[in-house]
């Protein structure tokens, strides 16, 4: 039963937790990357797309000097995208999710810090107006802002986060539950030592 109830927290782990992330990042191919935030200075960019590209999913990489940001719910940036005069993305980003950071150089302290804008489902080819600016959270130490683009992501599965942890919890429960009762297994009869044939006690 606990090697069971080990297959269940791992499938639990990838469906809630591996798969989101790597449709997140892998899936589909990379539109581009752009600096929009370097030396205390904000500055929007405008990147044509076409039809072909949807959906394209918009992430945020964000590099401070921090080894994790706290932002206590607060907006660290924003984000809108516009074409045609017509938004058609908005986001706060707060970062705060961002457990593992990437190390920006071996050489510096600080951390790359990703996080997800958003999707946008229909592309009208045509120029879009990407503005990313900051939030409420101004005890931030950013360094540099990227702006990432990637064509022909795969949709998550909204279930896939609920099942998953779901899985991850039974596992977790039943693993802890079988090594309070031992694994659950029978009592090896041939465990105990046999009777004294002979002497005080024997049979």
């Amino acid at each position: 039963m606990r090697f069971l109830f080990v297959l269940i927290l791992l499938a639990g782990t990838g469906i809630g937790v591996i798969y989101p992330w790597a449709m997140s990042n892998f899936s589909g191919h990379g539109i581009g990357t752009w600096r929009v935030y370097e030396q205390g200075r904000f500055k929007p960019l405008t990147v044509p797309l076409a039809a072909r590209d949807a959906p394209v999913r918009v992430l945020v990489d964000l590099t401070a000097r921090a080894e994790r940001i706290v932002s206590q719910q607060r907006t660290v940036l924003t984000l809108t995208a516009a074409s045609n005069g017509r938004t058609v993305l908005a986001s706060t980003l707060q970062f705060n999710h961002s457990d593992n950071p990437r190390q920006a150089s071996p050489q510096l302290p600080d951390k790359i810090f990703r996080d997800e804008a958003g999707v946008i489902a229909t592309v009208s080819p045509g120029p879009y107006i990407f503005t990313v600016g900051p939030g409420d959270a101004d005890d931030i130490p950013m360094r540099a802002v990227d702006l990432i683009l990637r064509s022909g992501v795969g949709e998550i599965d909204s279930r896939a986060r609920p099942v998953g942890f779901s899985l991850v919890a039974i596992g977790l429960v039943g693993f802890l539950l079988t090594l309070r009762s031992g694994g659950g297994r029978p009592k090896n009869p041939n465990a105990q030592p046999p009777p004294p044939r002979w002497g005080r006690g024997s049979t």
